[in-house]
This record gives C-alpha cells, structure tokens and sequence, in this order.
C-alpha cells in the first residue's frame, strides 16, 4: 500500500493531456521557495513519454532551468516530436508558466537492443537497513526557523532518504565533496516502467548540487546563500524499480564562478549502476540582500 505523499507524487507526474502534444501539471509546495526542480524534470519527462511508442524508452535527458517557477500555478508542457528515426526517438519540451519558458528540455528513446556491457563498481558503504532514518531538528531550533524551511525540514516526503554521512545541514561543516545516500519510495507502485523512470528524474534533484557546498561549509539553508539549479542531465543505463533501494553516490569536481558542478551515479543495492546523472547550479554567498533568481 502506498502512503498519501506517494499518490500525491502519482498525481504530480501524470498529466492532463489539452491536445495531442499539449499536457498540463500542477505544481507542489514541499517547502521550497519556487517550484521543485525535480517536478518540473518529472513532469518534462512525462509528457515526452506519452508521445512516444512504447516499445522506446528514455536513455537520456537534458534540460535546462529557465525562470523560477511558481508554485501557485499549473505548469503547460508543449512537446516537439523532433524526430523518429529507425531505431531513436527524440523529443524536446518546452515548460510554461504564465506565458513564458521555465524549462527547456530535451530527450532521446531508443529501442531496446544487445550491445557491450561494463560499469563502475558501487562503492563500499553500510547497507539501508545499517543507515539511521533522518530525523527533523529539535522543536527548539525549528522555532528559530521561517515557516518555508520549517515545512521543508519537517515534511514527509514521498521518499525515504538515508545519508551514509550525513551533514548537519544548519551548521555545517567543511568536508570533502563526496556523499552518499540511499533511498527509495514509500510505497509500492506496480510495474509501470515510464512512471520508476519519472519518478528517478524527480528525486534525482535532491542532494546533487548541495555536495558542491561542502568544501566551503555553506549549505542552502543559510540566509545569505542563494543556490539554484542551471542545468540538468540525465542517462538511464538499466531497468531498475524506484520502490526498491537505491544508492546515489554525488560528488563534486569544480566549484567556480558562482557556480558549481555536480555528478552522481545510482545504483540497485545488488551493485547494478542504473543512471547517471549531472547538474551545474547557481551558488552565490550574499550579504544578505534578498536577489531574484536569474
């Protein structure tokens, strides 16, 4: 049985379809300022599979953030059917809000066919079960918090995250720019390999350009740092189940110019390396002054 965040989840990442390449999703608060970038890669993704034969799959997307998003309003998603050739598939999105792009994004299908096989191995870490559960912070530091971060740290989201070496996000410390973290969906939801596929795009957003904020001890939830996604790619390697657990392994090879990069690979917990996955993001120290993303 799946848990009320994990049908609201469904909900989020099946759209309602206007015309034949026009669909339509509604937007979330989990405690974020603007619109969750892993929604919106969800939501992309989504509307190009629905344009697509089932017989192709997705093998790798890439998008890239426009605009914030408003979480107060639908989002139209407008598929170009960019080519269908012998054996690929490709397809761009085009997200829109109150008139103008959020996202542009862009992504390839591929008929399923034998080929050569290698992967990276999965690194050495402690089992899911041997990783203690997150816990939110105490009663007294949330008080100190503003409402959005206190819905944000406190919200049961529809997946159970467990870092390996967690961080303490509110007074963070200088480490190097690796993490790992296990996780996987509250619940069960059958067999529907477009919907593990959507869901893997949305939770991948989490935790990927944090890592880059670890060498310089700042972290997201302090109010002079402004961070936001740039860019987002995703490849998806081997089947694999969202409901099962999964191991991202993140790290961070350069920070510079206001923005740092992330990469991240994601593996079953039997060691198969199902998707990897890269993002440049937006990560600048203020004084303080509120700025408008952009």
């Amino acid at each position: 049985m799946s848990a009320p965040v994990v049908n609201e989840l469904i909900d989020l990442l099946t759209l309602d379809r206007l015309e034949e390449n026009l669909f339509r999703g509604q937007s979330r608060d989990i405690g974020t300022k603007y619109v969750f970038g892993g929604q919106v890669l969800g939501q992309s993704l989504s509307a190009a599979q629905q344009t697509v034969d089932d017989a192709r799959t997705v093998h790798s997307l890439h998008a890239y953030f426009l605009r914030a998003g408003d979480i107060e309003a639908p989002i139209v998603f407008d598929v170009d059917r960019s080519r269908d050739g012998h054996s690929f598939s490709v397809r761009r999105v085009t997200a829109i809000q109150h008139g103008k792009p959020i996202l542009v994004f862009a992504a390839s299908f591929q008929k399923q066919e034998p080929g050569v096989e290698h992967q990276f191995h999965i690194p050495e870490v402690p089992q899911p079960e041997d990783v203690p559960p997150q816990t939110p912070p105490s009663p007294e530091v949330m008080a100190g918090l503003s409402a959005k971060m206190q819905r944000w740290l406190s919200r049961m989201g529809p997946f159970e995250m467990r870092p390996v070496y967690p961080r303490d996000e509110l007074n963070p410390s200088k480490r190097p720019p690796y993490q790992q973290v296990w996780f996987r969906l509250m619940g069960n939801i059958g067999d529907d390999a477009n919907m593990h596929r959507a869901m893997l795009a949305y939770a991948s957003d989490f935790y990927l350009l944090g890592t880059s904020t670890f060498p310089s001890g700042i972290s997201y939830y302090q109010h002079n740092v402004q961070m936001a996604s740039l860019d987002h790619a995703l490849w998806f390697h081997r089947p694999f189940r969202i409901d099962d657990w999964l191991l991202y392994s993140l790290d961070s090879p350069s920070a510079s110019g206001a923005r740092g990069l992330a990469r991240g690979s994601i593996y079953t917990r039997d060691g198969l390396l199902v998707a990897s996955v890269a993002q440049e993001g937006l990560i600048r120290v203020t004084d303080g002054t509120p700025e408008k993303p952009g």
